[in-house]
């Protein structure tokens, strides 16, 4: 009889998604193993053959081991070898005594096909164009990864009859509403940010859980087999524990002396005045740049690793997808509105500012 494993993980999306492919990897390495999960964030694991169904194992239930999942790997990152991929796969290996074989270097996604036949939200406003998703905003607990709200809207309008960018996040973080976009902040759960990713055909933001989908969400357009994307990674994090092939990663890493060999890892350059330890002045970023943007009764702060990442880095990165064969920008383009889906009904409003 083969064993029974129960992890653990309450954890942010981005890494739940990390964690999916360590699961993959464990079932595929050892079929024999039962999987059971006690996890946040389960829609990422819908649709999942790896995985017994969630509540069916429990801790307490004979014969199960009772595991943590997480990734100490992250403490060597800087000077290290692995991405973080490769965090929960070493973890589980050293706790069940076992070796694994890691196979694609993406997370676990699966899309049924009945989620396959659905149309996009945006076709549901009567939009066929393919679209980019962007995500400009940032989460409290980590203002240091904030690029210039400005420098975003910049980037937007630069292809202003080019490209459609549809802006997604989540209400009760910090997304200050961009012009000429699709605005679905706060308008998509988990599982629709899923199947909006499958029907995009690139992504841009920050290191976040957008970055992780656009890599482990299969493309509905047979010819992507890569999703495009442009990272704005800055110098937070060390460039070989995040970024993935095909992406654009824009890292700044070895700029400046704090992030010299690798990150920082600091979190704030922003204060969020929430009694956090991330808003100890010691903690803070060390080369703040204040922008024109209000947050939390002031200005904006955003690390300089990131502000001298300019709006046109970010527009080459684009235009280089388009100078090859795989992608080509549309014919049928939403030529200047910003669209805003109400809680009640989608409505399209004109903006010509």
């Amino acid at each position: 009889m083969g064993r029974k494993v129960l992890f653990k993980n309450y954890q942010s999306p981005g890494d739940i998604v990390m964690l999916s492919a360590a699961i993959r990897d464990l079932k595929l390495s050892h079929p024999d193993i039962e999987i059971g999960l006690d996890i946040s964030c389960k829609e990422i694991f819908d649709n999942n053959p790896y995985i017994v169904p969630f509540g069916s194992m429990k801790k307490e239930d004979e014969g199960v081991e009772f595991f943590k999942a997480d990734y100490p790997l992250i403490h060597n990152s800087n000077e290290g070898q692995y991405h973080f991929i490769h965090g929960f796969r070493k973890d589980i290996e050293d706790k069940l005594g076992l070796r694994i074989k890691a196979t694609k270097f993406k997370g676990d996604i699966h899309i049924s096909d009945e989620e396959k036949s659905w149309i996009s939200q945006i076709e549901e406003l009567g939009l066929k164009d393919r679209f980019w998703i962007i995500n400009s905003g940032i989460k409290f607990d980590f203002t240091a990864k904030a690029w210039n709200p400005s420098y975003y809207q910049q980037v937007v309008d630069h292809f202003k009859g080019k490209i459609t960018f549809v802006q997604v996040g989540e209400k009760k973080h910090f997304h200050p509403p961009l012009k000429n976009t699709i605005n679905l902040v706060g308008k998509t759960n988990l599982r629709q940010l899923i199947r909006l990713v499958y029907h995009s055909i690139g992504t841009l933001g920050p290191v976040s859980l957008l970055m992780h989908l656009s890599k482990a969400v299969e493309s509905k357009y047979e010819l992507i087999k890569n999703r495009p994307c442009v990272c704005l990674a800055g110098g937070r994090e060390p460039f070989v524990w995040e970024a993935y092939e095909g992406h654009k990663h824009i890292s700044t890493n070895g700029t400046f002396s704090c992030c010299n060999q690798g990150g920082c890892w600091v979190s704030r350059c922003s204060k969020v005045f929430d009694n956090d330890e991330k808003d100890n002045d010691d903690k803070l970023c060390l080369r703040p740049i204040e922008v024109d943007i209000d947050f939390k009764g002031s200005k904006l702060k955003i690390p300089e690793c990131l502000y001298i990442i300019k709006p046109q880095d970010v527009i080459r990165a684009i235009e280089m997808y388009y100078a090859g064969d795989v992608l080509e920008y549309g014919s049928s383009i939403n030529k200047g509105r910003e669209i805003t889906v109400s809680n009640k009904k989608m409505s399209k409003i004109i903006n010509n500012k």
